[in-house]
């Protein structure tokens, strides 16, 4: 079965279109609720665009403090660091929703991830799926696909931050003596990530939603290249903060062993503290007990921890109203061409 019959097993038929033509022709007036639904995307759009740049506001007076004494190569690296990490973990998502269907561009796809994940800054991080799946359905995705390739990418991130939590055991076992649950679901995160499991899983979703279940099974191929994609996020984020601690701490190589371990739970820890924005404050628990654990002091871990929410902040901004403006730039110059055919 082609990617095309695929996707019509999970796109219903009034969003079948190619992900890179025009949603509507150039002479066709959109009906009120397609302007209506449009409206409602922009507002929301906005309202996760201003909650992001509050926090930002809020917390620059500690992260100018903090910034002041790192060398600015590092924190510029840091920075450069953290957007690759967004840029990796935009490819994992997209190999799950080009399993799941017709293969979406880049360009495309970054902007449905990118400006969607935002809503993670409003209190409640359903918010950010939510925008994501309107968004994808403005690019003529199916809501249910888009969810659900967003689910797995998060369960296959929650394997991997497990598997990488490993390297800070040791830390985070001195600080919480209680996080010996962590080392039970390792293998069951492990098990889950077979095939076989993912695929059934996955079925199970698109029944619940109401949606056909999956006409193949997913390809130890296609586990492993996000799997190991995110693995690769991890391992960035833990040099962006290694980046900061290293310029004043020298922690060296066994502290970047412990900043990828500290990011992989912080990083897992704020998402299921999803009452609070972007797991503000979970977040930063986690890695300023790690922090101490390297020498430096608690007051400047804190501070590093405040930096990097700071500049995760902005590397969000960066890297959304980039998608945002080539997928923007992308879908003119298609128009342009279809017009002068």
């Amino acid at each position: 079965m082609t990617a095309v019959d695929r996707e019509a097993a999970v796109v219903p038929a009034a969003s079948q279109q190619p992900a890179d033509q025009p949603d509507e022709q150039p002479e066709q007036r959109k009906p009120l609720k397609a302007r209506l639904l449009d409206v409602v995307r922009w507002v929301a759009i906005a309202v996760v665009v201003f909650f992001a740049a509050r926090q930002l506001v809020t917390n620059w007076a500690e992260f100018w403090a903090t910034i002041r004494g790192i060398p600015w190569q590092s924190s510029v690296l840091s920075l450069l660091v953290l957007v690759l990490s967004i840029g990796v973990g935009v490819y994992a998502w997209q190999v799950i929703v080009n399993d799941l269907g017709t293969r979406v561009g880049y360009p495309r796809g970054a902007q449905i991830n990118l400006v969607g994940s935002l809503g993670k800054y409003v209190p409640g991080s359903v918010w950010a799926y939510l925008l994501q799946m309107e968004l994808g359905k403005k690019a003529g995705l199916a809501r249910a696909r888009i969810f659900t390739s967003s689910l797995i990418h998060f369960g296959v991130g929650v394997v991997a931050a497990l598997v990488l939590s490993l390297f800070a055991m040791p830390a985070v076992f001195a600080n919480s003596p209680r996080a010996w649950w962590l080392l039970v679901l390792i293998p069951l995160g492990l098990v889950a990530l077979h095939p076989r499991v993912l695929t059934w899983g996955t079925s199970l979703v698109l029944r619940i939603l109401r949606r056909p279940a999956l006409d193949h099974r997913f390809s130890y191929a296609t586990v492993g290249r996000v799997f190991g994609a995110l693995l690769g996020v991890y391992a960035l984020q833990g040099l962006h903060l290694w980046l900061l601690a290293n310029s004043v701490g020298a922690p060296g190589f066994a502290g970047y062993v412990l900043c990828v371990g500290a990011m992989a739970i912080a990083m897992t820890s704020g998402n299921f503290a999803f009452i609070m924005p972007s797991g503000a404050g979970v977040r930063e628990v986690v890695m300023v007990a790690v922090l101490t654990a390297t020498a430096i002091s608690g007051p400047q871990a804190l501070a590093f921890a405040l930096a990097s929410r700071v500049m995760f902040t902005v590397a969000d901004l960066i890297t959304a109203g980039s998608a945002a403006l080539t997928a923007r730039l992308s879908g003119m110059r298609s128009a342009r061409v279809g017009a002068g055919r």
